[in-house]
């Protein structure tokens, strides 16, 4: 299953084509197969009859799973997130685009995992990626309030409840 967030063409040069792919393992095996085949994107990228199966979130909306919601925000942008990798970078098919020259074309990930536990990844970015002020040199776990920092922009992951559905009648 290929992930087209997860090409390494666009980097010129061996070594951070090497680290890029590096990174892009280690991002693809912290997914396990729970959280794989919970995302909706990969799913339907996935076309072998043979493919994991699990109920998908519900589409449209940054609800990963139950009545969470995950997102990241910047000032006054928010970004959704769902179940599954979810893309940070300057590319505009990321999950998250932050238009900034200072930030990676690639430069994280934050997973949301099917039992609510999140990680923030460093896809191997050029300048580094910073968890409440200090770089990250491997998968780490994230909580609500969080600040990212890449570069000079800085994201504030939030988890919060979602609203209730209403009560059918």
């Amino acid at each position: 299953m290929s992930d087209p967030r997860l090409q390494s063409l666009h980097l010129e040069g061996q070594p951070r084509r090497e680290q890029f792919r590096a990174a892009r393992q280690a991002l693809q095996a912290a997914c396990g197969s729970q959280t794989i085949a919970g995302d909706l994107r990969l799913l339907v990228a996935d076309e072998r009859p043979d493919a994991p199966t699990a109920a998908p979130p519900p589409p449209g909306g940054p609800v990963a799973t139950g009545r969470f919601m995950f997102y990241l925000k910047d000032g006054s942008n928010v970004y959704p997130l769902r179940l599954g990798m979810n893309s940070v970078g300057r590319l505009p098919d990321n999950d998250v685009v932050i238009r900034d020259e200072c930030v990676s074309r690639r430069h994280c990930a934050v997973l949301v995992h099917t039992d609510l536990r999140c990680e923030l990844h460093d896809v191997a970015s050029k300048n580094g990626t910073q968890l409440n002020g200090k770089k990250i040199s491997g998968p780490t776990r994230l909580q609500s309030g969080d600040q990212i920092l890449l570069c000079n922009r800085k994201l504030t992951f939030h988890v919060t409840d979602a609203a209730p559905e209403p009560a059918a009648g």
